[in-house]
């Protein structure tokens, strides 16, 4: 008997494990009501990293930034000067942003966030392009820069089929939504209020990490681009550094939101709050209150969905609390 009984009990165990998730304090965010092909397996996964780059030099000017990194994560490129800088200019990706220039140790220091968004970039080389004007001579540096595929766990969900397939009646308002949420998170202002490391918005542990392979109902769907935090109803929640709200919107995905600008391409993101404390064009300090947390849009428990926009894409921000500069040069 006492055999049956500890056999019945190892079938449970194991059934229970096979069986699909229900997040309590699940969300769903704008794009997960599109459905993606899983990655295929990147043949770079699994090979021992190469040194960083060291610093390229140009007469006074010296730039560090790292010769290889993972999709979906963020990273910094700094340019140091003995002489005062004119101008810098940085591009990645198709994209341009020109960071805001400061003074340390009597070195004049340019620092920008970049970084590749899990649904949109490829593993491979891309091109680092830095140029920088002193005394209006242009000087310009190019870095091959090594995009490494990152496998990133799958996440079954069981959910109402009435929360992933949205009714026809509210697609339009979806679409539109799209529109606005796009040029929130694209904002790119010249100063940069951010510093590293970011402020956690709450205590809560990571309910969802970013990058998950999401398959809601057995169907996939666009990856996790962002954090989920337990967070109880009517928790506050912090903005990461200091910045300017340029958004604060109830929409149908994510419910009511916070959208703040840190500057020079860096947005944070609050979803799924109760209530937002903060208006458009409020300037918001490092460790602010800008709303409680909540359940509002698609989710079905109280908890905060983190994301952050580095140029418009969807990095992972948990190296961002745990990290200072010099470790996200290398």
């Amino acid at each position: 008997m006492r055999r049956l009984w500890i056999s019945l009990l190892l079938f449970a165990v194991v059934a229970v494990s096979a069986m699909p998730a229900f997040a309590q304090d699940f969300g769903l965010e704008e794009g997960d009501d599109v459905n993606l092909a899983v990655p295929k397996a990147d043949p770079e996964i699994g090979k021992k990293a190469e040194p960083a780059a060291a610093p390229a030099r140009s007469g006074e000017l010296v730039l560090a930034a790292p010769s290889r990194v993972e999709l979906g994560m963020p990273f910094l490129v700094r340019l140091t000067s003995d002489l005062p800088l004119d101008d810098v200019s940085v591009h990645w990706g198709g994209k341009a942003v020109q960071p805001s220039i400061s003074v340390w140790n009597s070195r004049h220091v340019a620092l920008v966030m970049l970084g590749t968004d899990v649904i949109s970039a490829k593993p491979g080389k891309q091109e680092l392009v830095v140029t920088a004007a002193i005394d209006g001579k242009e000087n310009t540096f190019r870095r091959n820069v090594v995009v490494r595929g990152k496998k990133y766990p799958r996440q079954d969900l069981t959910l109402p089929e009435k929360m992933v397939t949205p009714p026809e009646e509210v697609l339009k308002r979806i679409a539109d939504e799209r529109v606005v949420i796009a040029e929130a998170r694209d904002t790119l202002t010249p100063l940069r209020h951010w510093a590293l490391p970011l402020e956690r918005p709450v205590s809560g542990r990571i309910t969802s990490a970013y990058g998950l392979q999401r398959f809601l109902n057995g169907k996939p769907r666009n990856p996790h681009r962002g954090i989920d935090f337990r967070s109880p109803m009517g928790n506050p929640v912090k903005s990461v550094a200091d910045g300017e709200v340029v958004l604060v919107g109830d929409h149908y995905y994510a419910g009511k939101s916070v959208y703040v600008d840190h500057g020079n391409g860096v947005v944070s993101m609050y979803f799924h709050l109760s209530k937002p404390i903060v208006k458009a064009g409020d300037k918001v300090r490092r460790g602010q209150a800008v709303g409680l947390s909540g359940m509002t849009g698609r989710a079905t428990g109280p908890h905060l969905h983190f994301s952050l926009a580095v140029q418009g894409r969807l990095v992972d921000p948990m190296p961002l609390f745990q990290a200072g500069a010099d470790e996200l040069l290398n």
